[in-house]
């Protein structure tokens, strides 16, 4: 099939289950056992699990007392983030042998362009071969890959043979793959808008694609487009070796639930401090701050508020969240705050670089 948009061969690499696997990996005794990583008390949260822990249905995120009900045998190890950081440096290492092109989007996935790169390598597929074989002699860890002519759906197919391989969509094979897709693979459809979907009769990619754009619009606002296009290949965002970031944040999870605004006041202070820090050192202002309100039975509020200037500074910071924090009740005892900047000065920047759409007709040996 001819696309009117530029093809580009991209591969997205993701490490597998990363922060488990490395403890899995530095210490022998976990292999083949359930890990989780973080904290098991009745306070703490599994920020990563092992594929062992994940047959029983523990996932990140997950409250540590609901990890262990749903698995008794479940090891926790506490997080090391510089040893994490370390791996990844040297995974990234591998990246830029191929390419300079490399978009990292955590510790442990990353998007390349190889359609021209360093090895003179024509194939995006035997390119990522040998990328997962480097990372497993480097680091003794396993990651999965997805191949395909953009983001979207590369991020997609990475997903399709995990742990330990990979799978190429070809650009004659774009089409019917999102069309057969399960829409709740697609990527930037969360549960609760597969929900919303299910409910307008959309089971996959090709009930997504039999909708007009006018009725994504209107039943997903902004998103309604972005749907629209991709289900029909279309996605023509580049690789960006140096992201521009949306929002830059802090947050702090206490020890015990805080029941009243008062006793929130400091530990606000103490995140506006962190934030500051954080946009100083990146050079960045913005003008919508945020507050995140997560509350002792888990469920998660925000309150955001735009100002008609940028801001960078603490006291500026802390005196908006403050407000934010009074504009109404709240609902239950808290046991997570942040706040976080967006609509940042960066976003001008980014503006400016629009994506070219030029007509080409080319046929990839991927």
């Amino acid at each position: 099939m001819d696309f009117d948009f530029p093809l580009r061969k991209i591969i997205h690499v993701d490490m597998d289950a990363f922060y488990a696997s490395v403890e899995q990996h530095d210490n022998p005794e976990l292999k083949g056992k359930p890990v989780a990583v973080g904290g098991g008390s009745k306070r703490g949260v599994v920020s990563a699990a092992s594929y062992e822990a994940r047959k029983f249905g523990v996932r990140s995120a997950m409250a540590g007392y609901i990890a262990r009900r749903n698995c008794p045998d479940l090891i926790f190890v506490k997080p090391r983030y510089d040893r994490y950081k370390e791996v990844s440096q040297q995974v990234r290492s591998i990246f830029f042998e191929y390419t300079d092109l490399v978009e990292p989007l955590s510790l442990d996935e990353a998007y390349l362009d190889v359609t021209e790169n360093k090895k003179g390598n024509p194939s995006a597929t035997l390119i990522a071969k040998e990328i997962r074989q480097k990372i497993l002699a480097a680091t003794g860890l396993t990651a999965s890959a997805g191949i395909s002519i953009n983001k979207f759906i590369a991020k997609v197919a990475s997903d399709y043979n995990k742990p330990n391989g990979q799978k190429t969509v070809n650009p004659e094979e774009v089409i019917q793959f999102l069309e057969d897709l399960d829409i709740r693979r697609f990527y930037g459809v969360g549960k609760v808008t597969a929900e919303k979907m299910y409910k307008l009769g959309v089971f996959t990619g090709k009930d997504l694609k039999e909708k007009s754009i006018e009725f994504l619009d209107s039943n997903f606002g902004k998103s309604g487009k972005y749907y629209y296009y991709v289900v029909r290949g279309i996605h023509n965002s580049e690789v960006k070796p140096h992201r521009i970031p949306k929002s830059v944040g802090a947050e702090r999870t206490f020890f015990e639930n805080l029941s009243s605004e008062i006793f929130m006041l400091e530990k606000l202070e103490n995140i506006a401090n962190e934030l500051e820090r954080r946009l100083k050192k990146s050079k960045i202002s913005g003008k919508t701050i945020t507050l995140k309100i997560k509350y002792s039975d888990f469920t998660l509020q925000t309150r955001s508020k735009t100002l008609p200037y940028y801001i960078a500074d603490k006291e500026l910071i802390l005196e908006t969240a403050k407000e934010l924090l009074y504009q109404s009740s709240l609902e239950n005892s808290v046991r997570l705050l942040g706040i976080s900047l967006a609509n940042l000065n960066t976003e001008k920047k980014e503006k400016k670089e629009k994506e070219e759409s030029v007509s080409v007709q080319l046929k990839f040996d991927f």
